[in-house]
């Protein structure tokens, strides 16, 4: 008998739709809730997909008890952090109070299983560059802060009902997409680095904005842990499998445990295209720390999680393919 079924919040979006692609083939039932704000209808292949919001309580009981779900797996959000400076209110009701609605209805409908969608932006600017699990939770924005709520409702729920686990996992800077080409990124003004320096390199920017080059590291620019979706998505798998073996609920960090700076990533590209590409330079904006990458140690040993794709080439290579096959389509 397979497993229970599995509803996929924000899985028309750019994380989750790939997340589905590998639940699909290694032959798990799907069903992706997604508004389409920013996901993309093309992007759900081969299972079901319900346009409706998170916040839609009846909506999600019609949902849990139709297809008795036995784990939710939560991406959908809000996710650009100046959007959420100018907007905090909301950043909360997307990203916070939704997540409550979604968490009550999961008790309601006896789900007792959910990976969530966090962000090393619980952080905010860490002393020393490098973020373990167990470090203080200091985010400087409302984006970063409406996730640790969710962490907190997460942690707390599971203390009061023995039969609820979850595995919230802390984002890195994720890039790259697809290395079969099946989906990508498709976030319409996108604020990631690998993401708007392909756009330039297609010509769909005039340029790369770089900002701050003294900063103490060793070119002087922000050095960053760029982690490949398919890997990340990996994760949740990963993730997935412990709970349904009875593993206990965590927080864990998802990254690498190295850098590159915005230089380096600026050279991936220009060796992926054999071209330069137009860069200006900037003073530092306010609340970007000089580094920010994972303590990741804690991960591998608690899901087994073992990445792939740690290769700088490889994630820009497969952000390249996808902007260009994006070209063609739209000019087609």
């Amino acid at each position: 008998m397979p497993p229970d079924p599995i509803l996929v919040t924000g899985g028309a979006g750019y994380i989750g739709s790939h997340v589905v692609v590998q639940l699909l083939e290694r032959g798990e039932r799907v069903v992706v809730l997604d508004n389409l704000r920013t996901g993309v209808r093309e992007a759900v292949q081969g299972c079901e997909l319900v346009v409706g919001d998170v916040g839609d309580a009846a909506l999600l009981d019609r949902l849990m008890a139709e297809h008795r779900f036995g784990t939710v797996m939560h991406f959908a959000a809000r996710t650009i952090v100046p959007e959420s400076v100018a907007d905090p209110l909301a950043y909360y009701q997307a990203n916070s109070v939704n997540a409550a609605t979604l968490l009550s209805a999961c008790r309601r409908n006896g789900i007792g299983r959910f990976v969530f969608s966090s962000t090393a932006a619980v952080y905010g600017l860490p002393p020393s560059g490098c973020a373990g699990e167990d470090d203080p939770l200091q985010p400087i924005n409302p984006y970063g802060s409406s996730k640790l709520v969710t962490e907190w409702m997460l942690r707390d729920l599971a203390a009061s009902a023995p039969d609820f686990g979850y595995i919230a996992l802390r984002y890195f800077n994720v890039a790259g997409c697809d290395t079969r080409g099946r989906v990508g990124q498709n976030t319409p003004r996108a604020t990631l680095l690998v993401k708007v320096a392909v756009e330039v390199a297609c010509g769909l920017r005039s340029h790369l904005e770089v900002f701050g080059t003294d900063y103490p590291t060793h070119d002087g620019t922000g050095v960053r842990d760029y982690i490949h979706v398919e890997d990340l998505a990996r994760a949740h798998l990963d993730a997935l499998d412990h709970l349904r073996g009875g593993g206990r609920s965590q927080v864990l960090n998802c990254g690498y445990g190295h850098g590159y700076s915005v230089r380096e990533v600026i050279a991936a590209v220009e060796r992926a295209t054999g071209e330069p590409l137009p860069v200006r330079f900037s003073p530092r904006r306010a609340g970007d720390p000089p580094t920010l990458v994972a303590d990741s140690s804690r991960i591998h040993d608690a899901i087994g999680w073992q990445p792939r794709l740690d290769d700088i080439d490889v994630i820009v290579r497969t952000s390249l393919a996808w902007e260009r096959r994006r070209q063609l389509a739209h000019a087609g």
